[in-house]
């Protein structure tokens, strides 16, 4: 196939009480079984925390599986899922799978045209939605699906009054299933027993950065693959709570709210609304918190933002206590060990600074706490470290269930993403690319066999990311193989890397760094309106909109300030010369990021070809016309003037 360079394989530390051999219903069953009066999942409605029993979880689910398949719900057939995180959203996707069906979750602000491409993809009769929202984002597209036949929804709120063919709400599947069952009693147990490890568990899509998401079906021994193999490696424990906030279309929410949580009996807790995570997340106070690099940098900008406000000696301390922590960190991370000052100095630290501001983000009793999905700025990472939050790298993709590699507590690097769980092997081909064989690998994009066969070779995933492996066996991803770039001196970089270190400032949300087959590099920011926004209106400078704020000479000087300070790590021939603010934000709506908030590279390059060109030329300024689309799909193009800056 291709040389072998290295390769590492995990070891086990422990062995897990459940094998392949089960399915996540089967779990739940257990679970029900043994603790089936103790809290599953509750989530907070009208300030108030609802509970439900892992008795309630697994009828929940039976339930819904026999009202669906009175519908006509068939086996393998997917059912379309589209919402923010509800409890009947979780007991609907296990439901489906009962039926040896596919949940296919698509995220709630999917525009139009996504919605129409993972119907078609699958050819869907069935969707399961929150709300009225929803509701009618569907009834808009059913004729363009043109298979649509039941539309479900959750909360009858606005629904009164619909009276389309085919929509019907929770409650009633709910009640046509109870009916079935007590009908039919020996149907609980046989809808209980029915999926095989060899059936779908989930049907998700990557992120598509590099094209349109491909569809990919984990089975369940996939998914309990990843789970089993994060246990025995150390890196999950049971009886964990957690927060159940992120995408539901992402796997890894699948991944560790769903399997992991009911395989490893943890406790779910749904905020009341996305918006009140964080006071809701306070009340809970989660002991596992996984999060995207993004959600990091929002916390960490919100922290940083509060702290323009404090006063003076409110802000010495802070600034005191957080530079002994990344003082303290990286001396761990050197191998040293802290002074005796340095310990009392951090023991009175967590009092007075790392104590609240953990409190204030709902992280004080975390015990675990992982990054994945993409590199995290070192910065960001060493803040958190600093406060005393246990975090660590996983290094996990969609196709593989999500779970690759961990970094352990005792052994927790800058630069790495740990070594591979118990499980998975993994090798280095001849061209850098990082291969990974386990049970956690799916087996195949949806209907994309093309696709497939690259990516498949001989049982080994070609996971499209660049790295090495260290001596002792951690794993180093440098990025996304194509995003290995050189400069036209020769000069190999990656655009991510740096561009990971520029957004650990509060005041840059998104940047995209050029610099393939150039002389130098330079870059174009998206500006954070938040923390620009209040540090304007600190400065006394008034601004009427997004683009109006982001061409102002004194937040280009904030910018400039970012970008010189991460130059000052670089060498030279890798330093950032140029820079525009743009008038908007990177947007998923107009393919520019993705819905996990990915930059899609090339679409990029390609809409923004003018203010490239006038990067890489004499210009002061540009004049630029963009598209933009709006909620509704529809597009509409805004023109500005663009300043172009020396750094």
């Amino acid at each position: 196939m291709t040389q072998q360079v290295k390769m590492a394989e995990g070891t086990a530390i422990r062995k897990a009480d459940f094998s392949n051999d089960t399915t996540v219903v089967g779990l739940l069953a257990r679970n029900a079984k043994e603790i089936g009066s103790q809290v599953a999942l509750k989530e907070k409605d009208f300030g108030i925390w609802q509970e439900y029993t892992w008795q309630d979880y697994l009828d929940k689910a039976i339930y819904f599986a026999a009202g669906l398949e009175i519908l006509g719900f068939q086996a393998e057939e997917a059912l379309l899922l589209i919402g923010d995180n509800r409890p009947d959203l979780y007991f609907g996707t296990v439901g489906v799978s009962a039926l040896r069906g596919s949940p296919m979750p698509a995220y709630p602000d999917a525009n139009p045209q996504e919605i129409l491409n993972f119907a078609h993809e699958s050819r869907v009769r069935y969707a399961f939605v929150e709300d009225q929202e929803q509701v009618d984002k569907l009834l808009d597209l059913r004729e363009d699906i043109g298979t649509l036949e039941y539309i479900i929804y959750s909360d009858p709120r606005g629904l009164a009054a619909y009276s389309a063919p085919g929509l019907t709400s929770y409650a009633e599947v709910i009640e046509k299933g109870q009916q079935a069952i007590q009908a039919n009693p020996a149907l609980y147990d046989d809808l209980v027993n029915r999926a095989q490890p060899s059936d779908a568990a989930i049907f998700v899509h990557s992120s598509g950065t590099t094209g349109k998401p491909k569809g990919v079906i984990l089975k369940h021994r996939n998914v309990l693959a990843g789970v089993r193999n994060g246990f025995e490696g150390g890196s999950l424990e049971k009886n964990e709570v957690i927060m159940g906030y992120l995408p539901m279309a992402w796997i890894g929410d699948y991944a560790f709210t769903v399997a992991a949580g009911i395989a490893l009996q943890w406790k779910l807790c749904i905020p009341e609304q996305q918006e009140t995570l964080l006071r809701d997340m306070r009340e809970i106070a989660p002991t596992f918190y996984l999060a995207a690099p993004r959600s990091w940098d929002n916390m960490l900008t919100n922290i940083q933002v509060g702290m323009q406000d404090a006063p003076r000696f409110k802000k010495a301390v802070y600034h005191y206590f957080m530079d002994l922590g990344f003082k303290v960190e990286k001396k761990r991370f050197e191998g040293k060990a802290p002074s005796i000052w340095e310990r009392i100095n951090r023991i009175v630290g967590e009092f007075f600074v790392y104590g609240p501001i953990k409190d204030a983000m709902g992280l004080s009793r975390i015990r675990t706490a992982y990054t994945g999905g993409e590199a995290m700025g070192e910065d960001t990472f060493l803040f958190y470290r600093s406060l005393g939050v246990a975090l660590r790298q996983l290094y996990g993709q969609t196709e593989s269930s999500a779970f690759n590699s961990t970094q352990s507590a005792d052994e927790v690097r800058l630069h790495t993403a740990g070594k591979p769980l118990p499980g998975v092997t993994v090798k280095i081909d001849d061209s850098g690319e990082l291969l990974l064989k386990s049970e956690s690998n799916f087996e195949g994009y949806y209907e994309n066999e093309k696709a497939t066969v690259e990516t498949l070779v001989d049982g080994w995933l070609h996971t499209g990311d660049a790295g090495y492996l260290e001596e002792d066996g951690h794993i180093v991803v440098l990025g996304r193989l194509s995003e290995v770039v050189y400069t036209a001196k020769g000069e190999r970089f990656i655009p991510n890397y740096i561009e990971n270190r520029i957004k650990f400032s509060p005041y840059v949300k998104d940047v995209a760094v050029l610099g393939r087959d150039r002389d130098e590099l330079c870059a174009m920011v998206c500006i954070d309106i938040d923390a620009v926004g209040n540090w304007a209106e600190l400065q006394g400078i008034s601004y009427i909109s997004y683009a109006d704020l982001s061409q102002k000479p004194a937040v280009y000087d904030l910018v400039r300030d970012a970008i010189a300070h991460v130059n000052e790590t670089l060498l030279e021939p890798l330093q950032i010369k140029r820079f525009s603010n743009l008038h908007k934000e990177f947007d998923p709506d107009d393919g520019e990021i993705t819905r996990t908030r990915k930059l899609r590279r090339k679409v990029v390059e390609e809409r923004y070809t003018d203010v490239i060109e006038a990067l890489y030329s004499d210009k002061k300024e540009i004049t630029v016309k963009a598209q933009i689309t709006y909620d509704t799909g529809e597009t509409g193009t805004i023109e500005r003037n663009l300043s172009i800056r020396e750094v």
